[in-house]
């Protein structure tokens, strides 16, 4: 519905910039727009006469068919009222689109041609490793961006960049050789917690063993050389913690296209390297290939001792994912540490021609801390599993609906408290500014009040629960909806495609959790302020139809942020 009103204002002040956002209380309008205050300036005016202008020119050219009143605030913002036509038009194209509600209309032809392409790089744990918590924030982020994305009409690629690669590897080989000697025979039954064990034990061992770090050295150069006993091994590593991060990802609902880790690429690092020596755009400096980033420190591509960097991986993937899906966005869902890594990573790309246009971005997120909003992990060496985190999330939620749901059988109990374990978890994060830092509060987090997941869920589910009892009549008619909660409840459902937007175009999901919890609140009021079930028949049907869309609005939006909706709790 913003799209009316910068339409109206286009064709008045013509393409200045400005907003049209919607107002956090309906008694001071549906929207509001800065506009007089973007334009005071240059007509030497001050913004409350811009405003009253503007105000003028809106009702002449609109003549009451789009607003049902148009007020000035202070120091010169324009509120807007829709009117109950426009409203209820808004609901009857919502009935019309059902399940589909909020996803971008256009044909089908029209969507193929203008069909962009996003490359999403998320999750990307390193092999040999079990996940940690650490993890979780990229996995959960970027997970909800994919569906956002593709529900908005784009074709997706999800890619997990694994850690595959490199020096770590050289310490596992080692350690494994010398614990097991040449012989592979338990390749096959070491477990991930095993390879961790090993990786922590031997780096300890090496800082007080300088011989133990040429072991290293040689054993990396063995892998990168292709040596046939180091591959068969590092095989056997990636294969075992493939498998034990898709049960993790199995558990969180969480797919990806492509498991394109470092190893994949690595042969084209030699030619990145001629290459970026060629074009002059690398340089040698003491003994290491750097490219010099204006404003940065130089972006160090290979170490004097010949050997890659993840940069080098790095720029190698930005080349292969521009030939190949020819995307024009690119998200990198990275914590806010490697902020420095992805501005001289971007400005390597474009001093190598490597894009071909497409917009490069750091989705970058905070630490995980505890509820006292200390770092999770403070001790060296200290690895808390995300499998850890997830059983204790779903442990805790089993406590709070045996609490409530003592009635439910022991099998609902557990589908219940494992889809609300999971979704606390997701919530607790996509809720917040994806840049903050975020803390676990295990009790906010399962409360059935406030902004939490099971709020929402709880709500969703009572919305069922209605509809169950009163099948919604095939025939209504939207001037039944007449009542100030009516309207309040449309215009609030009509805000969800805005909310998608807005979480698509900045990527930060926590615009559509804060929309779903204002629609929680919205049709939690709206159903104890105005009769349902017991109105009469036309308000009756409406009424159920509001119902019916609020809780397909509800569903849609929990999916978008892999979120299992309920019929029962």
């Amino acid at each position: 519905m913003t799209e009316e009103i910068k339409s109206i204002l286009t064709r008045i002040a013509g393409s200045e910039a400005f907003t049209v956002e919607p107002t956090p209380d309906q008694k001071f309008g549906h929207y509001a727009s800065n506009i007089a205050m973007r334009l005071a300036g240059k007509a030497g005016k001050a913004p409350i006469e811009v405003a009253k202008d503007l105000r003028e020119k809106i009702i002449a050219i609109d003549q009451g068919k789009t607003f049902e009143k148009i007020e000035i605030a202070p120091p010169g913002f324009l509120n807007f009222w829709f009117s109950k036509s426009v409203l209820r038009r808004e609901f009857a194209r919502m009935v019309r689109t059902g399940k589909k509600w909020g996803k971008p209309v256009m044909s089908q032809k029209s969507l193929v041609k203008s069909r962009q392409v996003v490359v999403i790089d998320y999750s990307h744990p390193n092999i040999a490793k079990p996940m940690s918590v650490a993890h979780m924030r990229s996995t959960i982020i970027g997970a909800a961006l994919v569906n956002i994305f593709k529900w908005s009409g784009w074709k997706v690629i999800g890619d997990n960049h694994l850690g595959d690669w490199g020096k770590q590897f050289g310490v596992l080989i080692a350690a494994y050789k010398q614990q097991q000697g040449k012989s592979d025979k338990r390749q096959g039954t070491i477990s991930i917690d095993d390879l961790l064990k090993l990786y922590v034990d031997y780096s300890a061992r090496m800082k007080a063993d300088s011989a133990l770090e040429e072991v290293t050295r040689r054993e990396t150069k063995l892998l990168q050389d292709g040596n046939r006993d180091n591959v068969k091994i590092w095989k056997a590593f990636y294969k075992v913690s493939l498998a034990e991060f898709k049960k993790i990802y199995k558990i969180l609902g969480v797919r990806f296209d492509y498991y394109l880790g470092e190893s994949y690429y690595k042969a084209m690092l030699p030619g990145i390297i001629s290459d970026a020596l060629d074009k002059g755009v690398a340089v040698k400096s003491e003994g290491a290939i750097v490219i010099p980033i204006e404003g940065k420190a130089p972006f160090v591509i290979q170490k004097s001792d010949e050997a890659f960097l993840y940069a080098t991986t790095d720029l190698a993937a930005a080349k292969y994912r521009a030939e190949r899906f020819k995307p024009s966005l690119v998200l990198y869902v990275v914590d806010n540490g490697q902020s420095l890594h992805f501005e001289q990573l971007f400005g390597a790309v474009a001093k190598l021609g490597y894009g071909k246009g497409e917009r490069l971005v750091h989705v970058k997120f905070g630490l995980i801390l505890s509820e006292d909003m200390k770092k999770l992990s403070t001790r060296a060496g200290r690895h808390i599993s995300l499998e850890g985190v997830i059983s204790e999330a779903i442990e805790k939620a089993a406590k709070v609906v045996h609490e409530k749901r003592p009635d439910l059988s022991i099998r609902e109990r557990v589908k219940i408290a494992r889809a609300v374990g999971i979704a606390a978890l997701k919530f607790n994060d996509l809720s917040q500014n994806r840049q903050s830092d975020i803390a676990f509060r295990w009790e906010s987090m399962l409360s059935f009040e406030g902004q939490s997941a099971p709020y929402i869920m709880y709500t969703y589910t009572r919305l069922r629960s209605i509809l169950r009892k009163a099948k919604v009549p095939s025939k209504w008619n939207p001037e039944a909806v007449e009542s100030e909660g009516d309207f309040a409840l449309v215009l609030l459902l009509a805000r969800f495609p805005e909310a998608l937007e807005k979480a698509r175009s900045t990527f930060f999901p926590h615009y559509l959790a804060e929309y779903l919890v204002a629609l929680a609140r919205g049709v939690n009021r709206f159903y104890e302020t105005e009769p349902v079930l017991t109105a009469d028949a036309p308000v009756k049907a409406a009424r159920l139809r509001l119902i019916e869309a609020a809780g397909t609005t509800l569903c849609n939006g929990m999916k978008l942020l892999g979120i299992t909706p309920l019929e029962r709790m």
